[in-house]
């Protein structure tokens, strides 16, 4: 009975293609649309992610995400300093400023000032030169691919960055030291690094240019417990990385809209997924029917019948699961060479390998009505 209900499966087979593109489209959207959605939100903890021995992140209580520009005075750093259990604290600026290319080209740059003395906090990659570089005058880190492509400069028609370049940083001249790599971030304006005093220096005067403390912990501290201090002996909060990373994905998710966005999309997959499916299912069925009725005047039983339909509807679901996401990888795999985000972690699978057995059991279900109504006698009619 199981081999009857493979060969009238696969028996048509126009409308049992159409059935596998149909919902192998319906697996490769929504694994596609919630890849891409995972990457994105990934990528907003890119810069948190790139500091992987910084124990504690210091801020103001109000900083929302990582980029989230609410400055600390001078003096936080050393109270911070002064708590037990921490072994060094260093200061970070990280803010906005505006940059002018050689060719005129004008834009805005996230400009990262890190220690003067230790350069903690830096990129951990370099692609050309080095960290110590950023000790020469008026010196800056640029991204590797910033340097190496038209990235900005396209529509300006000027010629790509390379190490030597003069550039200008809210009217301060300054010049590509070296480059470095990272991972591609969801905050899309270039990163330049710099040191912390030229950071203040290229900035609009204000008296609060601090943004971070870099906090790392002496072996053997509690990092609660120094938490637990640093937040009683000042105004300010304290957050892991992982809390961080959290704060910021959170942020980002619940107010640019893209949960929104993404969810429509997946669920626009699913909704045709179970369109196609459903009336594919159904129009198999009605095709079928004297078949079913065939096998019930047999003597087939009501639950032989109901898993004759389970089988095929197992199936497809399996075939064209396995084709939508091949396709999906193989688009993400296309990405890598783009700045668009795509991460297939086995949630993703699992989620889509979900929707998928939840739109064929739905439509194999409303087939199996019309089957288990179905009177035997109606293959005997002319």
């Amino acid at each position: 009975m199981y081999r009857l209900a493979i060969k009238m499966l696969m028996g048509d087979r126009l409308k049992y293609f159409g059935l596998l593109a149909g919902m192998s489209f319906a697996a490769m959207m929504i694994a596609q649309q919630a890849s891409i959605f995972v990457g994105l939100i990934s990528q907003t903890g890119t810069f948190i992610r790139g500091l992987p021995y910084v124990d504690l992140w210091v801020m103001d209580e109000q900083v929302r995400f990582s980029e989230d520009q609410q400055p600390l005075p001078d003096t936080a750093l050393p109270r911070v300093r002064g708590i037990e259990g921490v072994e060094w604290a260093s200061p970070m600026f990280k803010g906005w400023l505006p940059a002018r290319l050689p060719d005129g080209t004008r834009l805005n740059a996230i400009v990262v000032g890190i220690d003067d003395a230790t350069l903690i906090g830096g990129p951990l990659a370099m692609h050309e030169g080095t960290l110590e570089d950023l000790r020469r005058d008026d010196a800056i880190l640029i991204h590797y691919k910033e340097a190496g492509t038209k990235l900005k400069l396209e529509k300006a028609g000027g010629r790509t960055l390379r190490i030597g370049d003069r550039i200008s940083l809210n009217d301060h001249d300054a010049f590509v030291a070296a480059t470095f790599d990272s991972d591609p971030s969801f905050f899309w304006d270039p990163v330049i690094y710099t040191t912390y005093s030229r950071a203040v220096q290229f900035s609009p005067p204000q008296r609060n240019l601090m943004h971070y403390v870099l906090v790392k912990l002496k072996p053997g501290a509690d990092l609660e417990e120094v938490r637990a201090h640093i937040e009683r002996a000042t105004p300010y909060k304290a957050l892991t990385q992982d809390e961080f990373i959290a704060l910021t994905r959170d942020f980002i998710a619940e107010k640019t809209g893209i949960l929104i966005n993404f969810g429509i999309a997946i669920g626009l997959g699913f909704f045709v997924g179970m369109l196609v499916t459903g009336q594919t299912f159904f129009n198999f069925t009605l095709d079928n029917l004297r078949y079913f009725a065939a096998i019930k005047a047999m003597g087939a039983s009501s639950w032989m019948l109901i898993r004759m339909v389970m089988l095929q509807v197992l199936v497809a679901a399996t075939l064209s699961l396995g084709i939508g996401l091949g396709i999906a990888a193989l688009m993400g795999q296309q990405l890598k060479e783009t700045d668009l985000a795509f991460l297939m972690p086995w949630q993703v699978p699992a989620l889509t390998a979900a929707s998928l057995l939840f739109i064929s059991l739905l439509a194999g279900g409303l087939s199996l009505i019309k089957v288990l109504r179905l009177e035997p006698g109606v293959v005997f009619k002319g």
